[in-house]
């Protein structure tokens, strides 16, 4: 199976897996600067939310009616999607797992904070742990800090790919994200929330650079909308 990973800037990710179309975290034109697409020229069959914050769910609500699009988001998100209109939603919990159709989703820990943008509680925030059909494993770290229990997703095995955040500030830095990338066992890496605003502007080029240094691991910066395939 083809993976192909589309950056749109900050968290927000298109995946195709094997024609399964997921986005991640949708935070598009015009919300997000950095960002040249808006809701309505995204397609999704699944869209995944890591957590309530606006710069993760902007567009989130217009994404999944224009697309008809299942949400696979945590509890609390889904009762308050459904409130706004969405009624294709699948709501878990942490360490809770569930076979999709392009593969099995697990939600793990994330150390960050979450409230919807009408103050709504949003529950916890987490990532997500992919294993697609095809054995590739995806590690989607979501808005966190470094936390200890990243350690046991490589002691399990490690994934091929982690998308982590590098931008500092509001998430984990460049510094602990090379060590979240080595406890993990991540084969490579791509880094995201990173240059969208001022207080987290980094260097993505110098953090590969330090990663293959330091850990031997790869990294692929993406340049907005830029497509990977794996």
């Amino acid at each position: 199976m083809a993976l192909k990973i589309t950056w749109f800037g900050h968290s927000t990710f298109s995946i195709d897996a094997d024609g399964a179309k997921i986005v991640v975290d949708p935070f598009l034109k015009p919300h997000n600067p950095v960002a040249s697409l808006t809701a309505e020229q995204v397609t999704a069959d699944f869209i995944l939310v890591t957590h309530g914050h606006g710069d993760h769910v902007a567009d989130l609500v217009a994404l999944a009616q224009h697309t008809g699009a299942q949400v696979i988001c945590n509890f609390e998100i889904a009762e308050w999607l459904g409130k706004q209109g969405v009624d294709k939603i699948h709501g878990m919990n942490t360490g809770g797992a569930h076979t999709f159709p392009f593969g099995r989703v697990k939600l793990t820990i994330a150390h960050h904070s979450s409230v919807l943008p009408d103050g709504t509680y949003a529950g916890n925030p987490y990532g997500f742990l992919i294993n697609f059909n095809d054995g590739y494993d995806l590690y989607i770290a979501g808005d966190t800090a470094l936390t200890y229990d990243m350690k046991l997703i490589g002691e399990v095995g490690g994934v091929d790919l982690a998308i982590l955040p590098i931008g500092d500030y509001f998430t984990m830095g460049p510094d602990d994200a090379v060590v979240a990338a080595q406890w993990v066992k991540a084969k490579r890496v791509i880094p995201c929330h990173y240059n969208t605003f001022p207080p987290i502007q980094v260097d993505a080029a110098a953090f590969a650079r330090r990663l293959a240094r330091e850990a031997g691991i790869d990294c692929t910066v993406l340049a907005i909308d830029e497509t990977v395939e794996l």
